[in-house]
């Protein structure tokens, strides 16, 4: 097809498109580079978009931090998985010299349309025995070949594609520009919520396996041992069909608004979802910001008796002060209000303290690797509470509490702890939640967090989750 094709309007602006593009071309020629072009789009919402940015590549990610940005991506340019001790390090370099190849061809897209590194840890960088072969890697990193971003009314349409000669500029500008006239012409209806979706949460299977490894990290914290352990349990549910987390996530912008929709699809058998309220850390122009969150409360509880808890007050500071002395080992100047806030997210309430620091010319996954884990997802000291982690707890974590984002071309970046989420690989779906213990923590008050935790997805997939499961004010603590 050729700009004659397109109507002549609609010709005249793909041919400036076109001649732009191949002026970038034109002074690179002869280098390995990806070529990256955008168009804005009418404010298309990402999310219901995302089946239209069909690919021969499976891969589908999702990135719905409404009203902030929202991004959805399919298909994959380049890619890296791997695994050690060294994957944030590796991870970087793969960013840096990806996008380094890169070559602009729309320099007046804006900020929100930049071309991203997608990226999805796992919680430990090497799998344990347990994890199956061809398990999930400790590290993804993907360069989409489809990007379609809002942030506001503006929207933009991304590809990246290998071009070696000027007939491969112009193809992927055609393509480009096609995809954008499918999109805007076609505009998307919800996605139903599925008839399919059937399956049981019930309590007992998970709170036996749970109470043998809880006895034994309240030991560890009361007897000193540890200052901290965030002990997690898995649930595992039979669907009665693979499920489209889509509609899911749609639900989600309205039940769990404060925080972030994720989902990282390596295929139509494996979805990675959930609605992120803590960020790990975010890097926009040289400003760092990470969020202390710790101390949860269940809706039937007043903010005020979380704000007066001595135990989780204590429990918030230990991480509150773990992300400030991380920082300052990298020469960081971190700031921190005086007092914890609340956040609402959903049926849960939790103490939450942003810190931010000047982080210019810091190496985002730099800083990554120094913040995870932090203790609100493992415990304190690290390297002991991540033993005893591998100890007690019988199932992988995969990428439950791992970091999960984007890095983009000015080397701006936000990753979140991936929590409140789900797994879902064919008709099974594993749901993950923890508890932090730490000294003075209560059996029965640690039981009833992870079942409240628990059931917020289940409730949201209309999973019957069982009377022992059902929200009740957590036990008072003593002493």
């Amino acid at each position: 097809m050729s700009a004659a094709s397109f109507p002549s309007s609609m010709a005249m602006r793909f041919g400036d498109r076109l001649q732009q593009a191949l002026q970038a071309w034109e002074q690179r020629q002869g280098e390995d580079c990806v070529m990256s072009l955008a168009v804005p789009i009418g404010g298309l919402d990402p999310l219901r978009h995302l089946p239209g940015l069909e690919s021969c590549d499976p891969f589908r990610f999702l990135w719905d931090g409404a009203p902030g940005l929202s991004l959805a991506a399919s298909g994959r340019c380049h890619h890296l998985d791997l695994a050690g001790p060294k994957r944030f390090e590796l991870a970087q370099r793969f960013c840096d010299a990806t996008l380094g190849r890169v070559l602009e061809g729309s320099p007046d897209a804006p900020a929100q349309a930049r071309s991203r590194i997608l990226l999805a840890f796992s919680f430990f960088e090497q799998p344990s025995e347990q994890q199956p072969q061809g398990g999930i890697p400790s590290v993804q990193a993907v360069l989409p070949r489809w990007q379609l971003s809002r942030q506001g009314r503006q929207g933009w349409l991304r590809i990246h594609g290998v071009a070696h000669e000027a007939e491969d500029v112009r193809l992927l500008t055609e393509t480009l520009w096609l995809r954008a006239e499918q999109l805007q012409a076609q505009p998307p209806q919800p996605e139903p919520w599925p008839d399919t979706v059937h399956g049981s949460l019930r309590p007992g299977d998970w709170e036996s396996r749970y109470a043998s490894a809880l006895e034994r990290g309240l030991e560890l914290v009361t007897h000193g041992e540890l200052h901290k352990l965030v002990l997690a349990v898995q649930q595992s549910i039979q669907l009665s069909a693979p499920l489209n987390p889509l509609p899911l996530l749609d639900r989600l912008r309205h039940q769990q608004a404060g925080s972030c929709r994720f989902l990282w699809q390596r295929d139509a058998q494996d979805s990675f979802f959930g609605a992120s309220p803590e960020r790990l850390l975010s890097l926009r122009n040289g400003q760092l910001r990470s969020d202390a969150l710790a101390g949860t409360a269940g809706r039937l509880e007043t903010g005020e008796s979380l704000l007066n808890s001595e135990k989780d007050r204590r429990e918030h500071e230990l991480v509150v002060q773990a992300i400030t002395d991380h920082l300052k080992s990298l020469g960081l100047t971190p700031r921190r209000p005086r007092r914890p806030q609340l956040a609402r997210h959903g049926r849960l309430t939790h103490l939450h303290t942003p810190i931010t620091a000047a982080g210019e010319g810091q190496l985002p996954l730099a800083l990554a690797g120094a913040l995870h884990p932090t203790p609100a997802v493992a415990g304190l000291p690290r390297r002991q509470a991540m033993g005893w982690l591998r100890s007690l707890e019988p199932f992988e974590r995969g990428g439950y509490a791992a970091p999960i984002g984007w890095i983009d071309s000015a080397g701006d970046a936000e990753l979140r702890v991936a929590i409140r989420c789900g797994h879902a690989h064919g008709s099974q779906l594993d749901l993950t939640a923890g508890a932090g213990l730490v000294r003075g923590s209560v059996a029965e008050r640690e039981l009833q967090e992870v079942a409240l935790k628990l059931t917020v997805l289940a409730d949201q997939l209309d999973l019957q989750s069982g009377s022992g499961a059902r929200e009740r004010p957590l036990p008072p603590l003593h002493g």
